[in-house]
């Protein structure tokens, strides 16, 4: 802590003492840059000097520019040069405190490679307009034959992004890109080729994203007893089809399945009351439940049931919050 001694009885006024050895306290970097100083209040208390002239003496230091007045907060040590000027005070930098450290050496590392500072100013730029512009809109597509994957991925977008993600029929991409000269496409990876074809020549970014591979709902499957019956429960239709497929081409017919989209009240109650296992997506759950629940009268013994993992693979949720800068 500076100690601060004050002399009634010299020829240099009181507010000249202090000034000086407050700079002298900054100068030596006992006060470093992004310091509080203390409040007049304190320091009236310390030297024993009326409000009015502390208040005086910190004026006259903010003019020199050694500190600056952050209002409701305080008087701080203002950085010079490349200490980082004001950038060392920002709030986001409390909150982040090694994203300095990242931008130096992402700024070193261009003006090594012969970047001018001005050049380097616009390529940082570039990218961060470009990814605001990117994150302004998403646009999730899919055939309009499976909408239910698109609502599934919408679902899971808005939760996991923490914004608003519209959902666009493939053969109505081309006429909502048109509306707007921003945004981010993402799809699955069946439909990457199709999306691109829409989207490139309005320059508009496409992003794949990759499916949970259910490696484990495959293992249950496989461990089911012959002659077991399984429903599958999901939004999209998509899904069951393949589905159907796999589970066909792991167990043949040695088990039963049944399979209904949430939507099919119909299929959705004889498939709760004849089976003893049942998988269902995230969006489907608490309706399988809820319909599991109302015909516990009909049901000798409940079947179990088992939630799948999110539809969209953790990796490319985080991939997505990289490129659209929300992560």
């Amino acid at each position: 802590m500076v100690q601060y001694h004050i002399q009634p009885d010299s020829e240099i006024p009181a507010s000249k003492q202090l000034f000086d050895q407050i700079q002298f306290a900054i100068a030596s970097r006992q006060y470093p840059p992004g310091h509080r100083l203390p409040s007049t209040r304190q320091l009236a208390m310390i030297t024993g000097l009326h409000r009015n002239t502390i208040s005086k003496v910190y004026r006259q230091l903010e003019e020199t520019g050694l500190v600056e007045s952050q209002a409701g907060s305080g008087i701080y040590v203002k950085a010079q040069g490349h200490e980082g000027g004001t950038q060392r005070q920002s709030p986001i930098l409390n909150q982040y405190p090694e994203a300095y450290k990242v931008v130096q050496q992402s700024l070193d590392d261009l003006l090594g490679q012969g970047c001018s500072l001005s050049e380097a100013r616009e390529l940082f730029l570039a990218e961060i307009d470009w990814r605001l512009r990117c994150s302004a809109r998403v646009l999730v597509t899919v055939e309009s034959r499976d909408l239910g994957a698109g609502e599934l991925m919408v679902q899971e977008l808005e939760q996991a992004l923490g914004i608003p993600v519209q959902l666009v029929p493939m053969e109505e991409l081309s006429e909502a890109l048109d509306l707007t000269n921003s945004g981010t496409v993402v799809t699955s990876r069946y439909f990457i080729g199709q999306a691109e074809a829409i989207a490139a020549p309005k320059s508009v970014r496409v992003i794949p994203v990759d499916i949970y591979d259910y490696a484990k709902e495959i293992q249950i499957i496989q461990r089911l007893p012959n002659n077991s019956c399984l429903g599958v429960v999901s939004l999209s239709v998509g899904i069951l089809r393949i589905v159907e497929v796999i589970i066909h081409s792991l167990r043949g017919d040695d088990i039963l399945l049944m399979t209904a989209q949430v939507k099919d009240t119909y299929k959705l109650n004889a498939l709760v009351r004849s089976a003893q296992t049942i998988i269902s997506d995230q969006a489907s759950y608490q309706t399988v439940k809820a319909t599991i629940l109302a015909a516990r009268e009909d049901i000798i013994r409940p079947p179990e049931l088992i939630l799948c993992e999110n539809y969209i693979g953790s990796k490319s949720i985080n991939l997505l919050k990289r490129e659209l800068g929300l992560g």
